[in-house]
């Protein structure tokens, strides 16, 4: 992996991208919003790292492999630049994706597991952040079961109930739809499909963060969970977290997608 010209910049740009998205990580679980001003540092650091690299790899001629790498960075930026644009995805998530790759797409040093095929780091980031963020629903419901939380089983992995009182004080989306009937509440939980049509477009879904900035417009609604007494929403570990993990143990370790898909192959 041609690892004298690689390592040195890499190795400041990954520094500086790892120490960004920690605390990009704080800025997420505490407010739930990450400014873009927090990814300045990194993309000062290294934009000119991977400038310089790409430079010195093709003065050295290799040129098609420059062209290769800044292609990947394409699609793969491109990608996930479409994904938050309709709402698949966290803009700052998809932020912190795309200047991973433009900042650090080679590997600064070699993992512990070594180098897996494609060589991308930027992808082996998003794989592990993944199967790093698989672990949360497991969490989540085995919460759920210590605490005797009774839902339909899906939603055991995906959400918890709240005090209806406090509701706007946490973070997450509204899981059931609750209305009041001659004086009787009727609650039932949303369909998975009918959860990610909302979530697709954007209309329907109500997050905790408006109710806490809007409560006027939700005054039915705020009413409504309180006398609820407890309503389900759906808690996300903020996937900034994930993807530092990712890029941590992708450095460190290597691609565990990779490492799986061996262990399963016996290749």
């Amino acid at each position: 992996m041609f690892a004298d010209q690689v390592q040195l910049p890499m190795i400041i740009s990954a520094a500086a991208v790892l120490v960004t998205l920690l605390y990009a990580s704080v800025l997420d679980i505490r407010d739930r919003r990450v400014p873009f001003r927090t990814w300045y540092p990194m993309l000062v650091v290294g934009i000119p790292a991977a400038a310089y690299l790409y430079l010195s790899l093709g003065l050295s001629g290799r040129w098609g492999l420059v062209a290769g790498y800044i292609a990947l960075c394409i699609i793969f930026s491109l990608m996930f630049y479409l994904f938050a644009a309709k709402n698949l995805f966290g803009g700052a998530d998809a932020w912190a994706l795309i200047f991973c790759a433009a900042c650090i797409p080679f590997f600064p040093v070699t993992p512990f597991f070594g180098y897996p095929p494609l060589g991308f780091l930027p992808f082996t980031v998003l794989t592990n952040a993944v199967i790093l963020n698989l672990s949360a629903p497991v969490g989540i419901f085995v919460m759920n079961v210590a605490r005797k939380n009774r839902a339909p089983l899906p939603y055991m992995f995906f959400g918890f109930p709240v005090d209806g009182a406090t509701l706007q004080n946490t973070f997450g989306f509204v899981m059931e739809d609750i209305e009041e009937k001659d004086g009787v509440l009727a609650r039932r939980f949303f369909g998975m499909r009918e959860s990610v049509r909302r979530m697709v477009s954007g209309e329907g879904r109500i997050y905790t963060k408006d109710l806490r900035l809007h409560p006027e417009q939700f005054r039915k609604e705020l009413a409504l969970y309180k006398k609820a007494g407890r309503v389900w929403i759906s808690y996300a570990v903020p996937f900034i977290i994930p993807i530092t993990g990712g890029l941590a143990s992708a450095i460190v370790l290597g691609d565990f997608l990779f490492l799986i898909m061996k262990a399963v192959t016996g290749v």
